[in-house]
């Protein structure tokens, strides 16, 4: 391994600690400051020439700032003639509009893999990307790593009574039914009416929940005014518990609030985020060691996929 670095944005620096951890390695030196007008800086301050270069930088809030930080990173490395610059981003932002949903809108997906892309990157490494096609969007390498692993463990350790899966809207199925078919489980769907960003509406659920200790899943959770409406109409069904299994706690406005007073009795996160510390219902499972193997398999030429075929 002595021709691979690992590097650090400050967006979620435990968690590249963490991945440096499984690795065995330390997580190099940069340093990244800021000019009094608020402009970044960033100074890489150990050599990388030949290197084969990993940034870990997920691009959540703030959002602009942790993106810009990337690609200012990835210009510096280019220019000190790293051999390969891969961006693990375990949690890709701007990915909730990856198509023309409307007239005149853009599609920020896409506009982010241009930019990355354009600073330099030769591969992105990334945890349940909110719509699949947005691997497409590359024209680079892009391995998109399913947090399914993690929580397929954490929920087989629950050993609930009387488990199903849940998945909150009609998009989410195809993942929702991935879930269930690793564990076994039949599959329930809750139809809402999203009337407007970060509201949503529930409407019905498909699929009978009398008895049941529900799972919802989902890539993320953001002000979880969605999930907490699910949860209480699962409990108006009679449902005998609910819990969520959200890849990336996004966590914006209310969310710790309504989860802490809501009828949701446990929602469990992976760390691609920094989470608030002793949240109250939250339970955090650690991404790293799945970032950490799939790094080491890229950079030994050896297949990522089969870290899930087990």
């Amino acid at each position: 391994m002595s021709t691979f670095k690992l590097f650090s944005g400050s967006a979620n620096p435990e968690f590249a600690a963490k991945v440096g951890d499984y690795l065995g390695i330390p997580v190099s030196n940069a340093t990244l400051k800021k000019f009094s007008d608020g402009e970044i800086s960033v100074q890489i301050t150990e050599s990388v020439r030949g290197q084969d270069v990993f940034i870990i930088q997920p691009t959540c809030a703030p959002a602009n700032d942790n993106l810009m930080e990337l690609l200012i990173m990835v210009d510096a490395l280019k220019r000190s003639s790293a051999r390969s610059i891969s961006a693990v981003i375990p949690y890709y932002g701007y990915a909730r509009q990856d198509r023309k949903a409307a007239p005149r809108v853009p599609i920020t997906a896409k506009l982010t893999a241009d930019l990355l892309e354009a600073a330099g990157i030769n591969r992105v490494v990334t945890i349940d990307l909110h719509a699949a096609q947005i691997q497409g969007f590359f024209n680079i390498p892009a391995d998109n790593l399913f947090g399914s692993i993690l929580f397929a463990n954490y929920i087989k350790e629950k050993e609930l009574e009387n488990p199903i899966i849940a998945s909150p809207d009609i998009g989410g199925v195809a993942r929702a039914r991935s879930y269930a078919d690793k564990l076994g489980y039949d599959l329930i769907i809750v139809d809402k009416k999203r009337e407007k960003a970060n509201v949503a509406e529930v409407m019905n659920i498909i699929g009978d929940v009398e008895g049941k200790d529900v799972i919802l899943v989902d890539d993320m959770v953001d002000t979880a005014g969605t999930l907490v409406k699910a949860a209480e109409v699962l409990k108006k069904k009679g449902a005998n518990s609910v819990m969520a299994c959200c890849t990336h706690g996004v966590l914006s406005g209310p969310a710790y609030d309504r989860i802490a007073n809501g009828v949701l009795d446990e929602l469990v996160v992976a760390d691609t985020i920094p989470i608030r510390e002793n949240a109250e219902k939250i339970t955090v499972l650690s991404a790293s060691n799945i970032i950490g193997e799939a790094i080491r398999r890229i950079h030994n030429n050896e297949s990522v996929n089969s870290i899930f075929n087990s």
